[in-house]
């Protein structure tokens, strides 16, 4: 578990300290957020009336919202030649009692919520997200390529598009909101490092000397 701080008092600057994220994992982080808000304000470009009229420029609205989609999973193809963000990968798959309870306790709006590294929440988010940027992938590729497959399953790829990619925008609302009312969280990802008292706090299933970056 991470270390009762010595000092929980005090300055944030002179706390204790633990390492929660790898450089390489901020950098994956970094370009992923990058390219899937290009692909979001673009895609509000394309389909919403008032901003393709501020915007124009329909031709390169359309480009760079294919290309910045395309190029969505690279950052985590590329980040998984990172120790650190293979063993986190791992840490968000694998559920357990205590995750069942997070989510009971959060639903009741309850304290006691015990997490490991990352919390069901957190573990829930990431899965989601990963499974709607390959369908959006997918649906995506096959209104760009019409010679891919006929007319009905174009159609059907549209439909499920344009209403995930709201569910999309919606998802990432949540989870910037939660963010932002958690500004220790964003200094880990920032910095690399959390107070230790805020991981004993908010994680205390997490054990930082066996699972460190």
């Amino acid at each position: 578990m991470p270390p009762r701080p010595d000092h929980p008092t005090g300055p944030a600057d002179e706390r204790p300290r633990v390492a929660r994220f790898t450089r390489a994992e901020h950098r994956v982080h970094q370009a992923t957020a990058t390219l899937m808000v290009l692909c979001v304000l673009t895609a509000g470009c394309l389909y919403l009336p008032f901003l393709a009229e501020l915007v124009g420029r329909r031709a390169l609205m359309v480009t760079l919202h294919e290309w910045s989609g395309i190029l969505l999973p690279v950052p985590l193809l590329l980040g998984l030649g990172s120790r650190a963000l293979r063993a986190d990968l791992t840490r968000l798959n694998r559920y357990g009692p205590h995750d069942r309870q997070w989510l009971r306790a959060a639903i009741r709006r309850r304290g006691g919520r015990p997490a490991g590294k990352f919390n069901a929440g957190q573990k829930l988010y990431a899965a989601w997200i990963a499974g709607a940027v390959l369908v959006m992938l997918g649906t995506g590729l096959l209104m760009w390529f019409t010679g891919l497959a006929p007319l009905a399953w174009r159609t059907g790829a549209t439909f499920v598009h344009d209403w995930l990619a709201l569910a999309v925008v919606l998802v990432i609302a949540g989870h910037v909101w939660k963010a932002f009312g958690d500004p220790e969280s964003r200094r880990g990802l920032r910095t690399g490092s959390v107070d230790a008292q805020w991981a004993r706090r908010e994680h205390p299933l997490w054990d930082h000397e066996s699972n460190a970056p």
